[in-house]
């Protein structure tokens, strides 16, 4: 798979490996950058890589819920025997979703992701329909402060596994792009991986050992985002998360970084997650759950600054 994404994506492979983890992880996941970086491609590329359907939802500001998750629809029967409804599923049941640009709709109309991506069915009236394995959501997203933007609700960005900042190219990788997007000849990648391969290696990854040291420090990692004044613990107070914080993340966080060290532990052919793993996943998974306060844009902190600080505070081992 990284072969084929290669032949188009030039480089971002720090991109296209969390991707891959995500994918296999049963996760999703959240590309933030500036118009133009690839983000788009990257999704469309990924999903050429796989044998599974495929489907793009454009999120605009008139884009409606059932728009995305269907509708019932009045449909004549045959032979004048009257109406009855009938169910028009929408993109949503699909297994690889493309939710470009979901910050550019009313928080109304992203909430109709939120079942899907956790329990993997959608509520139409009185009935629930299932969508079937394996589901893969790629949501792109704008920064913020651009024009023509809404917040992502607390509870939709909760649901994404990772939160992947895609970074302006260098002068060779922007070079390399220029030249392979200009000329006449275009390359495609080729479908690698089937609907039940994928859904047997996410298993496999879930089968990976972890010792209870490295859970451990997962969720002391996780617990310490959280400050004292919302979460009564006898720990000691770390300043950046008091001055800074004002909501840490919550339980999907540990989860995550246990699930994703345990599938970054397969694709390095390694049978064990450690706490390297653990530490080089904390910044995709929390960047994202760290709702920062006043202090911090004054005083320009993100919250990449803030994990920072955590990462250099937690010790590996509980004392």
């Amino acid at each position: 798979m990284r072969v084929e994404i290669g032949k188009v994506i030039v480089g971002q492979q720090d991109v296209v490996d969390l991707l891959l983890l995500g994918l296999l992880c049963r996760g999703h996941v959240l590309l933030h950058g500036v118009p133009g970086l690839g983000k788009t491609l990257m999704a469309r590329t990924l999903a050429k890589t796989l044998d599974l359907q495929f489907k793009r939802v454009q999120f605009t500001p008139d884009l409606m819920p059932s728009d995305i998750t269907g509708t019932d629809v009045i449909e004549e029967q045959e032979g004048g025997g009257g109406h009855r409804l009938k169910f028009v599923p929408g993109p949503i049941f699909t297994n690889f979703l493309l939710a470009d640009e979901v910050n550019r709709t009313p928080p109304k109309t992203q909430a109709a992701l939120l079942q899907a991506m956790q329990e993997h069915e959608v509520s139409i009236g009185n009935t629930t329909y299932p969508i079937e394995l394996p589901f893969f959501v790629v949501a792109t997203q704008n920064p913020i402060e651009m024009e023509g933007t809404y917040p992502l609700p607390e509870a939709q960005v909760d649901r994404f596994m990772f939160n992947i900042r895609v970074r302006y190219p260098t002068v060779a990788e922007e070079a390399a792009i220029i030249r392979g997007t200009t000329g006449s000849q275009t390359v495609e990648p080729h479908s690698v991986l089937s609907s039940d391969d994928l859904l047997r290696l996410q298993e496999i990854v879930r089968s990976v050992p972890v010792s209870d040291d490295v859970v451990h420090y997962a969720a002391r990692l996780v617990n310490a985002t959280r400050p004292l004044r919302t979460d009564k613990g006898d720990r000691a107070p770390i300043e950046a998360i008091e001055k800074y914080v004002t909501y840490g993340a919550s339980p999907r966080a540990g989860q995550a970084l246990i699930l994703a060290g345990k599938a970054k532990a397969v694709l390095e052919g390694r049978y064990h997650v450690d706490f390297a793993d653990v530490k080089s996943l904390a910044h995709p998974v929390l960047r994202h759950r760290l709702v920062l306060n006043f202090h911090g844009r004054a005083d320009n902190v993100d919250s990449d600054d803030v994990i920072d600080k955590l990462l250099a505070t937690v010790r590996e081992e509980d004392e």
